[in-house]
């Protein structure tokens, strides 16, 4: 008998309770365990990363498209979720599970994060599924505010892979699901095995074709701030991206939004009209309220999606039977559970600030990140009135993702951003609302640096996982044109003159370089170059805000934490 067999049949072990041990393939074995192929014990460090690694190499064969326009986000084939939740053996977990369920355009993230600290504050088992994620895709699943484990992970991971790959094939009538179905498949599975009291679901994009959107009977609904984006899939106009985004309105089930333009409001009042659904409108919350604290999540837009989220918990107590009706006057008094989710909640990539661990953070010769995953025309504004904030007042500034960083508002600094989007979006309209904002509040870019992504379309990443080492074979013609986009905006503003000599750029880091404006080859690259300056400019901090896109974010992050 080998060890495996003996830990198979002996060990006591936290996993899932669904997996018969008498039943592991050696492959399970070997990533619940850390086992070599002889069936003895290795180095479990080494063997998880392995494992890890393997599961990315699975996860990565399952994106379809390098764009976000790919057909089964406009509802190609949605019946086949039903089959995949069969093939799962999750109908009845799904049906019995107490789920709040949430889109919109934005706020929806952080919705459902102020959802989920209230709830766990409350005393509830929580499951919160989310996306997109910034560095490692276990982001995605949180039990009581905490990602899930590796090992629980690549267990659920396996069991799910197994039994889809044994019953799909592509020349068949069921394919495999693609990236965002399988994950959303994943953490049903999860929150089912885990018994979780409560699980908030974050609608991908859309919502009546949705991958969350199997769920047929949720105890609450809510629909964050609408506004344009993802138009080449939801539609151009405001009124067809709220009946998309109306779509995970079931049957009877009350239904929550926040005050929305009239063009969209009609759309949203008319589909609840015709499933009998109670729908009202979450007025913002009140500061007073808090006691004098502040939320957890920074942003007047922030105070929105509060109201929203008190609304959604305090519809699911009385559902659920854990609370009288309107026994939760939000007008005059919150609870103490609640008032503690709301001021403790954290989100990562949003309003978000970090110091570069590898210059001295004492000394104004440094570098501070602003990182925001801001990317539609409305969260470029309250990204820069953030960020404006951040600058003028810093004191006011309380995060609970951000680090603490000593900061003298009235000291030397320069102001940097460090900008990408997807190539979907249009840059006309987020440049300049996010300059004309800044500069609203006095505050002006020295320089713009235009940068490709790390993170690749076709392959899913970790925290352990290296960045592409390709970069003279990365696309930037994209880039360029973000740089023209920017140099017609600022060239007439003379409010950008720089108080920071600029390091010297080498012929290979710098595709191009503009009065305002230097596009790189790569993002490591264009923070060697932030360094570089930081370290030639000693009395100057620099203050760089990296925004446009959460898989920007996500990369600087990455490098930062390296």
């Amino acid at each position: 008998m080998t060890q495996v067999d003996v830990l198979a049949n002996q060990v006591e072990f936290s996993i899932p309770h669904f997996v018969n041990f008498k039943l592991l393939d050696l492959k399970v074995k070997v990533l619940l365990f850390g086992v070599g192929e002889d069936g003895e014990c290795g180095s479990n460090e080494a063997s998880s990363v392995s494992a890890y690694d393997e599961a990315m190499d699975a996860l990565s064969s399952l994106i379809t498209q390098k764009s976000r326009a790919d057909t089964s986000n406009s509802g190609h084939r949605f019946e086949l979720l039903f089959d995949y939740v069969k093939i799962l053996d999750l109908e009845e977990s799904i049906s019995k599970m107490k789920i709040i369920h949430v889109a919109g355009t934005k706020g929806k993230g952080s919705t459902c994060t102020f959802t989920e600290a209230i709830l766990r504050n409350c005393g509830f088992r929580t499951g919160l599924f989310t996306s997109p994620h910034l560095i490692d895709v276990r982001e995605r699943f949180r039990l009581d505010g905490v990602d899930i484990s590796e090992e629980k992970f690549l267990a659920y991971f396996w069991w799910c892979w197994d039994r889809l790959k044994e019953k799909c094939n592509d020349d068949m009538d069921i394919p495999m699901p693609n990236l965002f179905r399988f994950l959303a498949l994943l953490g049903f599975k999860i929150f089912a095995a885990e018994q979780v009291d409560v699980a908030i679901m974050e609608v991908g994009l859309g919502g009546k074709f949705d991958a969350t959107n199997v769920v047929q009977n949720p105890i609450v609904c809510g629909i964050s701030s609408l506004g344009y984006d993802h138009t080449e899939i939801l539609g151009d106009t405001l009124a067809l991206i709220a009946g998309e985004k109306a779509g995970i309105f079931k049957k009877g089930v009350p239904a929550f939004t926040v005050p929305q333009p009239d063009e969209a409001m009609e759309v949203l009042i008319e589909k609840a009209s015709q499933l009998d659904v109670p729908l009202e409108v979450a007025n913002p919350l009140d500061v007073k309220l808090l006691n004098g604290l502040d939320l957890g999540l920074v942003g007047d837009h922030q105070y929105l999606n509060a109201g929203l989220a008190i609304k959604l918990c305090s519809t699911w107590l009385q559902r659920t039977g854990h609370l009288e009706f309107d026994s939760i006057d939000q007008t005059s008094s919150l609870p103490q559970q609640f008032i503690k989710g709301l001021t403790t909640a954290a989100l990562q990539g949003r309003a978000q600030i970090m110091r570069d661990p590898s210059l001295d953070i004492e000394n104004p010769g440094s570098i501070v990140f602003y990182l925001d995953g801001a990317h539609s025309p409305e969260s470029m504004e309250a990204c820069g009135n953030w960020f404006s904030l951040a600058i003028k007042e810093p004191n006011l500034l309380k995060n609970n993702n951000s680090e603490i960083v000593p900061i003298n508002p009235n000291e030397n600094s320069a102001q940097i951003l460090l900008f990408n989007c997807m190539s979907v979006r249009d840059p006309q309209l987020l440049l300049p609302r996010l300059l004309k904002t800044c500069v609203g509040h006095g505050i002006n870019f020295n320089k713009a640096l235009f940068v490709p992504n790390m993170s690749l379309y076709t392959k899913v990443g970790s925290t352990t996982s290296s960045f592409p080492q390709t970069e003279s074979l990365v696309d930037v013609s994209w880039q360029l044109t973000l740089q023209r986009v920017w140099e017609n905006i600022v060239s007439s503003d003379r409010g950008n003159s720089s108080n920071v000599d600029n390091a010297e750029y080498s012929e290979i880091s710098v595709v191009k370089s503009c009065e305002n404006s230097v596009v790189f080859a790569s993002l490591p690259l264009a923070i060697k170059w932030l360094r570089d300056t930081a370290k030639h400019n000693k009395s100057v901090r620099l203050k760089v805000l990296v925004t446009g896109s959460l898989h920007l974010v996500g990369d600087v992050i990455k490098l930062l934490k390296k």
